[in-house]
């Protein structure tokens, strides 16, 4: 893992072995704030400058994140979200309103500050329903499709690059599940999906929509959701795990944590 330092000093080199800082006021000024006297030394050179300036005064310069400076303890164990829905953008189409926007600014607030966080909830490939109403006012649902090729989405690997998989029972059933993978920004989101080839054709389709089906369905989703995930995050977990933070499910799912201090036991749903 690169040093603080050394993270700096590569992208401080990659600005400037790239002639765009010229005319980025921006970038001349990232320079020009390292060391003003010595970039009138250098002849506005950041080349020569950042080769005459010690890594430790870089070091200093960096304020760092909020995260690294106050959530230290949770770079070994960051935190889990876990949410039906993370709403990023319209371009990805797999959540619905309020939760998941919610959920999405958390993601996106995380990394913005720096704080380590792994967001989990499920995969929908046939994303939240689009409706229109007819000319008597009847409203009308219809699902599309969501073409995985096209959403910035890689599967969830595991030792020797094998696809990541849990499994856990579902109506006397087991169920395989899988997981793609998405980075937001310094966060990560995984996404879990039923579809995986040799589960039982009634099963297999438990992700497919976003608060779609009976009673049954959505109770079996939030059993993916909660106890799949925790699998999916700790291996061999059964119903209970002790990272060093509480995870967190929003509100709206059934499936809650009751938490202690260093303890969160995963309810059934």
């Amino acid at each position: 893992m690169e040093t603080l330092a050394g993270s700096l000093t590569t992208r401080l080199h990659q600005l400037a072995s790239n002639l765009w800082w010229t005319w980025e006021p921006e970038v001349i000024g990232i320079f020009r704030d390292l060391d003003p006297d010595l970039w009138r030394q250098v002849n506005h050179n950041p080349v020569a400058l950042l080769a005459a300036l010690p890594a430790e005064q870089l070091v200093r310069r960096d304020p760092g994140t909020w995260g690294q400076s106050t959530c230290g303890v949770l770079h070994a164990r960051p935190v889990a979200y876990f949410s039906p829905e993370f709403a990023l953008h319209e371009s990805i189409p797999i959540y619905s309103g309020g939760l998941g926007a919610l959920a999405g600014d958390h993601l996106k607030s995380a990394s913005d500050l720096g704080v380590p966080l792994v967001g989990v909830r499920l995969f929908y490939g046939q994303g939240y329903f689009q409706q229109r109403v007819d000319a008597q006012g009847w409203q009308h649902e219809s699902y599309g499709h969501v073409d995985l090729e096209l959403l910035p989405l890689r599967r969830a690997v595991g030792a020797g690059d094998q696809p990541l998989t849990v499994e856990l029972p579902i109506g006397g059933q087991s169920l395989r599940v899988a997981a793609w993978r998405a980075q937001a920004g310094r966060a990560t989101l995984l996404l879990l999906d039923s579809d995986v080839d040799g589960n039982p054709p009634g099963l297999r389709s438990l992700t497919a929509q976003l608060y779609g089906g009976d009673l049954v369905t959505r109770l079996r989703q939030e059993l993916i959701l909660g106890i799949g995930g925790v699998r999916m995050l700790v291996p061999r977990a059964t119903t209970t795990f002790r990272p060093s933070s509480c995870s967190n499910i929003s509100a709206g799912s059934s499936t809650r944590p009751a938490c202690r201090p260093t303890t969160c036991w995963l309810w059934g749903a």
